[in-house]
């Protein structure tokens, strides 16, 4: 609600019509103050910085219609609406003056409840754009905080990223991230759990925005291997530990990360590989199956597993077992990576990525992830991603046969 009065200027070259107006309007509680001529008036404006101007047409000098020009013109008048005075009714005048920027036309003689009625309905609309003005501002100050929010959760998922990845014989690593327009809730990591075992996950967070990157913050605290989720020390005073299988480590997360604490869905891949022997054990919540591309180019999904993260323990995290020969390729991903739009508005679809892959299985890993990539970016043609694409893969060089250690 205003606490001032409204402000009108009165401008006539008639005298008496400027007093009539001046002593009738000023009864209704308005503020008034007067000008005889266009000159006058351009001066008023700015001293006086009215809400309202009756403006005449007919004066000597510069006449209403320039007047209004020049107002209109002008930044610092441009919204003070504008009803002309004139004892021309014809449609012809009324038109210019709307026109040029007039919001009304009053044409004399007048009745003062008409004066009255229009004044009143052009103040309320100069409140109310007001009034919108200032809302967006404030729309457009609060939007600007959240973009500087975003931009700095943006960044603090980048830190949750590998850094640097661990530098093994047996074994190749390679990721890609391609974030999306808003920031959404991708995340992975590799986790060195002893000398000859590697940890891998890769976490999908429901959702964009702030929320969902605080949740992928906090599991990737959570994962760290001296938090005791994925490597816990033996009961007792044994100065040993033993590392968590993933079975477990999911079956952890689902108690510390229930729907009701979030009420975000969460899947995770979590596996463990042996990078001496080959011997993998994973599961899966949920997450989409990790592709298994084999040397010869066949290619098995990994889908073994439970529900999403959160439900309470309904169906029990399975856990599978695979041995990793000479040449095979693990690769872990999110559902960003085939469900992006191409530049024809096709959805990329599961099939099409699989048979990506499988066209690729020659390729050393870091190489496969560069052509997914690129190929992904010359099918959307520079457009946003609606969704983070996350890539975390691996190629086992090797193998001992002589050992039988397993994951």
């Amino acid at each position: 609600m205003r606490g001032m009065k409204d402000k009108i200027l009165i401008v006539d070259d008639s005298p008496d019509i400027r007093v009539l107006l001046t002593s009738l309007l000023a009864k209704y509680g308005y503020e008034m103050a007067q000008a005889e001529n266009g000159e006058d008036c351009l001066r008023q404006i700015r001293k006086f910085q009215p809400d309202l101007i009756l403006l005449d047409i007919m004066m000597p000098g510069i006449d209403g219609f320039e007047v209004c020009k020049k107002i209109k013109a002008d930044s610092c008048s441009r919204d003070i609406p504008v009803i002309f005075l004139s004892g021309k009714s014809e449609a012809k005048a009324k038109i210019e003056g709307l026109a040029i920027g007039g919001a009304d036309y009053i044409t004399k003689p007048f009745d003062m409840g008409e004066v009255k009625a229009r004044i009143e309905n052009q103040l309320k609309i100069r409140h109310l754009t007001d009034e919108l003005i200032a809302t967006n501002a404030e729309l457009t100050e609060k939007q600007k905080k959240l973009d500087e929010d975003l931009q700095a959760a943006a960044g603090i998922q980048k830190t949750l990223l590998p850094r640097s990845l661990p530098q093994v014989e047996n074994l190749d690593i390679a990721w890609k991230f391609m974030p999306s327009e808003q920031i959404g809730g991708d995340i992975f990591n590799v986790l060195h759990l002893d000398e000859d075992r590697l940890g891998f996950y890769m976490i999908d967070v429901s959702g964009h925005g702030v929320p969902p990157a605080l949740v992928t913050f906090s599991i990737s605290q959570v994962l760290q291997p001296h938090m005791g989720y994925t490597i816990r020390k033996r009961p007792g005073f044994s100065p040993d530990s033993e590392i968590v299988s993933p079975g477990e480590v999911l079956k952890a997360l689902d108690e510390e990360y229930p729907w009701e604490r979030f009420e975000r869905f969460l899947t995770i891949i979590y596996l463990i590989v042996n990078v001496r022997t080959g011997h993998l054990v994973y599961s899966n919540a949920a997450h989409p199956p990790p592709i298994l591309l084999h040397a010869d180019g066949t290619l098995e999904l990994l889908g073994k597993g439970g529900t999403i993260i959160g439900l309470d323990g309904i169906l029990p995290f399975e856990e599978e077992r695979k041995v990793l020969l000479p040449g095979d390729k693990i690769l872990l991903y999110t559902d960003g990576v085939f469900e992006f739009t191409d530049d024809q508005g096709n959805i990329f679809g599961e099939e099409r990525f699989h048979a990506l892959v499988k066209s690729l299985h020659g390729r050393s890993i870091c190489s496969m992830l560069d052509k997914i990539v690129q190929t992904i970016e010359t099918l959307v043609q520079g457009a946003k991603l609606q969704d983070d694409i996350s890539l975390l893969g691996f190629e086992f060089k090797k193998q001992n046969a002589t050992e039988n250690i397993t994951a």
